[in-house]
């Protein structure tokens, strides 16, 4: 009886042993939206491979996440891996010694230097974050409301707002599904996402950090017209409709477009019980060359408080992978791994606007490198500006203005 007592003593001490030895990663991200993601397929297919390793994934509203992980930084509550914003964000955390160093950690031959750029010092030669995706921007749509209204996707502005005002007269459906109460969705998913067709891409926001171009330059203030223009058709209560409410009010069926991104994707398949389809943003005149914003949108970086250090590296190294890659891209698609490896993009939806780059040129948004190092802020002054052009509060010329004049108050090639 003693030998049976002590034989089960010794197998509650192993197994609490194996318990206490398996080591929980804690990942603080914005996408909310991914949780169930995350939960049902990301995380167990890392810990089947690693089993000594488990995750818990604890995202934020996207518009409380930098209040709420600068707090858990400050607190030490922090997770011991932090989803990182593209350029001058991450950068400010790494350089307040936040991040870890990970220019040694081996996945990172996965990626191109243009992957790794966002997330690296100015001079490159420090990198501390994981590349995971980008993002395009462009419009979703109803196709059975374009079906019953014999509408055609819109190739040109012009197209566009004569695709509204259809919209508007039939009265079926809201012609534009976005609010402006939480402000960010206007300059994304406006102003950031029909501007580069205005300042042609990367040769405008480079313009622009050198100082060759300014803010009140035409290619600048003109798309706050066309922000102005959407006025009409946004329908009833936008000012109040939140994001969510944007997103509940497209996926219910009752607007027939919607200002979005690839990263809505997966969301809408799961709610919408409608075809949806995607346009890039309209060119000024037919034949012009397109550009749309292809967004290096998310990387993970190693929270330098970490206890846990040794296993969040294994967990960075498995994002650099191929088995991430491709779970990564059929899980969330509108995803688009920033890895080297091949993947196959199986979502119609998504492959639309993959497709776009093949057609269009590709850049990023303007005020996310360098831009927004200082007070004020240009990309959240951009919000500003954006809410501003669409309710018609001020001129595109007086926007433009405003904020030529922020940044020039602190950014010297403005100046």
């Amino acid at each position: 009886m003693n030998l049976l007592r002590i034989a089960v003593a010794l197998s509650i001490a192993v197994v609490s042993g194996a318990a206490c030895a398996r080591t929980t990663l804690v990942i603080d991200s914005w996408r909310d939206d991914d949780r169930a993601i995350w939960e049902e397929k990301i995380i167990p297919a890392f810990e089947a491979v690693h089993p000594g390793i488990g995750v818990r994934f604890r995202p934020s509203v996207p518009t409380a996440y930098d209040t709420e992980l600068e707090t858990r930084l400050e607190a030490g509550t922090a997770g011991d891996l932090i989803a990182c914003r593209a350029f001058d964000a991450s950068l400010a955390l790494f350089e307040a010694g936040h991040l870890s160093d990970l220019s040694d950690l081996a996945g990172l031959a996965h990626f191109s230097p243009t992957a790794k750029l966002p997330w690296q010092t100015d001079d490159g030669s420090t990198t501390f974050c994981v590349p995971v995706s980008s993002v395009i921007h462009g419009f979703l749509y109803n196709r059975e409301a374009f079906r019953r209204l014999g509408l055609a996707v819109p190739e040109t502005e012009t197209a566009f707002f004569e695709v509204l005002e259809k919209f508007r007269a039939d009265g079926t459906w809201v012609p534009l599904a976005m609010g402006i109460r939480d402000r960010w969705e206007a300059a994304a998913m406006g102003y950031n996402n029909i501007g580069p067709n205005h300042w042609k891409g990367e040769e405008g926001r480079r313009a622009l950090i050198a100082g060759k171009q300014k803010l009140t330059d035409e290619p600048w203030i003109a798309p706050f017209r066309t922000l102005a223009k959407w006025h009409p058709y946004l329908g009833t209560g936008y000012k109040t409709r939140t994001y969510r409410d944007s997103q509940d009010l497209f996926a219910r069926g009752r607007a027939a477009i919607y200002p979005a991104g690839s990263w809505e994707i997966a969301g809408f398949n799961a709610r919408a019980g409608f075809g949806i389809g995607a346009f890039p943003p309209p060119v000024q005149q037919a034949g012009d060359p397109c550009y749309i914003s292809d967004h290096t949108d998310l990387a993970f970086g190693l929270n330098s408080a970490s206890l846990n250090a040794e296993a969040a590296r294994v967990f960075l190294d498995w994002v650099a992978s191929s088995e991430f890659a491709s779970l990564y891209a059929t899980a969330l698609p509108g995803f688009f791994p920033l890895s080297g490896h091949a993947v196959q993009i199986g979502d119609p939806v998504a492959r639309t606007f993959l497709s776009w780059r093949d057609e269009c040129h590709s850049t990023i948004r303007f005020a996310s490198q360098f831009l927004s190092r200082g007070t004020p802020d240009l990309a959240q002054e951009t919000w500003n500006a954006s809410v501003g052009a669409i309710t018609r509060t001020a001129t595109a010329e007086e926007l433009g203005a405003r904020l030529q004049k922020e940044l020039a108050s602190w950014y010297m090639p403005q100046q």
